[in-house]
């Protein structure tokens, strides 16, 4: 794969992370309402990745660039 296409890659997958965590937000303050089953279905897509994502197991996976600290790393 070239690096234009890891590049790419990578700015569409942090895309879609950032807006699986911030999804739930935004159906709230758009006023959409959260039953409707389109919504409640991508957010709990949104939730579920999130979820996923958060996983110790998934951490380690995940290359420097993708992952988080770990509660209390910071001292």
């Amino acid at each position: 794969m070239s690096d234009a296409a890891k590049r790419t890659a990578r700015t569409v997958f942090q895309t879609a992370l950032a807006f699986a965590v911030f999804l739930p937000a935004i159906v709230d303050a758009s006023g959409i309402p959260a039953t409707l089953p389109w919504v409640a279905g991508a957010l709990a897509v949104a939730g579920a990745v999130t979820r996923v994502m958060a996983l110790p197991g998934v951490q380690r996976m995940l290359p420097g660039w993708l992952r988080i600290d770990e509660p209390g790393a910071r001292g």
